[in-house]
């Protein structure tokens, strides 16, 4: 089967320039930790997705790399890793905490040495300091009580924020395959489905055309239930009047692409209407500042700026996009904070909600910064969709 992915020699590629980066930091080694549903330090290096337990690969400043799994999933592992050294930790065992009195399992001092760092007063790097369990660390400040844990998360955020030819190809490919199951759960909209019903149909439609699962935990949320700016789709019957806010996304070799709007059952009047025309008249305004050069910060302070001059401060949530790539969300994050300059080849989703009185909509697309501008990695947002109810 010829599909869309990451090529074996780019995984390869991505931990020679972690090394460089850790060598320029001055640590002996830096380590990723990941879980089933944030794989995405991990499974950038090594193309391992864990399941119930969690991993972790190794870098060190010379070069070389491991992988370390929980005790179920060697065998796993090896089947599907892109780096041949796999070692058995206790440490990324599943979180219902099993004993395994009978394993003799591997530890960080037997790792660090198969990668070439020895010693002991060892300075290790933290590249995912969220994900880090409390066994992953105290695991390590066991095996090296005089070592030196540091973070260095901007490590990733340097490694990841820049896609390649072959990172860009997945995320497209995510966008075609949401496309097609967009079309189909507004075709099947009408009074009398539950929310779940919908995120069915998507599920289905993403499977039969490519995608691995879905690239975020799919929604399909109506009335009240949209003005949850993060939540989880319901047993909730859709109505008449309705309005309907859809989020799917497909995930290709990791990458996790989403395309959000809402739909009204029915025509759309009143204040409805008019908090998703300035929601979509916002999303159309970040998407025409992005472009190489730019400060971060100046595009969320004019998006904010958009809500003082409405007078609906009151009705902003967050900034105006937020990286994406091997998860749907990843930094870089562009808030009035965000110090950094847009490059190309950086990919975000345009990702505007506004909360309303008792309801919410979200318009979300994937681009990718160009010199001059942006490329919209999908043309499906054109306009407001009224299903006939």
């Amino acid at each position: 089967m010829n599909r869309v992915c990451i090529p074996d020699y780019e995984y390869k590629e991505r931990i020679q320039k972690a090394a460089q980066l850790v060598k320029e930091r001055g640590l002996d080694l830096m380590i990723v930790s990941g879980t089933e549903s944030d794989y995405a330090n991990t499974r950038y290096f090594s193309g391992f997705w864990p399941l119930f337990e969690r991993c972790g690969v190794a870098i060190s400043a010379n070069g070389d790399a491991a992988l370390m799994v929980g005790p179920e999933s060697k065998i796993f592992a090896a089947d599907f890793a892109k780096i041949d050294k796999i070692f058995v930790l206790k440490e990324f065992r599943e979180s219902a905490d099993p004993a395994y009195p009978e394993l003799i399992p591997d530890h960080f001092s037997d790792v660090f040495k198969a990668i070439g760092v020895t010693g002991e007063n060892l300075k290790i790097g933290l590249g995912s300091y969220i994900d880090c369990t409390l066994p992953i660390y105290e695991g390590l400040k066991n095996d090296f009580p005089k070592a030196e844990i540091v973070q260095c998360a901007d490590i990733m955020v340097t490694l990841r924020k820049i896609k390649s030819i072959n990172e860009l190809a997945c995320i497209r490919e995510g966008f075609r395959i949401v496309e097609l199951a967009t079309d189909e759960v507004i075709r099947k909209l009408r009074p009398g489905v539950t929310e779940l019903q919908m995120v069915g149909v998507a599920q289905s439609v993403i499977y039969e055309n490519g995608a691995e699962y879905e690239g975020l935990p799919m929604y399909v949320f109506s009335e009240k239930s949209t003005s949850h700016a993060i939540s989880r789709s319901s047993y909730r019957e859709i109505k008449k009047g309705d309005i309907v806010q859809l989020n799917l996304s497909a995930k290709i070799d990791g990458y996790s692409p989403a395309i959000g709007l809402p739909v009204s059952m029915g025509k759309l009047v009143g204040e409805k209407k008019r908090i998703v025309d300035f929601c979509l008249d916002c999303h159309n305004w970040t998407t025409d500042q992005i472009k190489a050069g730019k400060m971060a910060s100046d595009v969320a302070k004019g998006f904010y700026k958009l809500f003082e001059d409405a007078g609906m401060t009151k009705n902003f949530v967050y900034g105006p996009c937020h990286g994406t790539g091997m998860i749907e969300v990843e930094a870089p994050w562009m808030e009035t904070s965000s110090d950094y300059i847009l490059e190309p080849n950086m990919t975000f989703q345009v990702d505007t909600f506004v909360s309303g009185d008792g309801f919410g909509v979200r318009w979300e697309k994937g681009i990718a910064v160009t010199e001059n501008g942006c490329e919209s990695m999908t043309d499906y947002l054109k306009g407001i969709v009224e299903v006939d109810a």
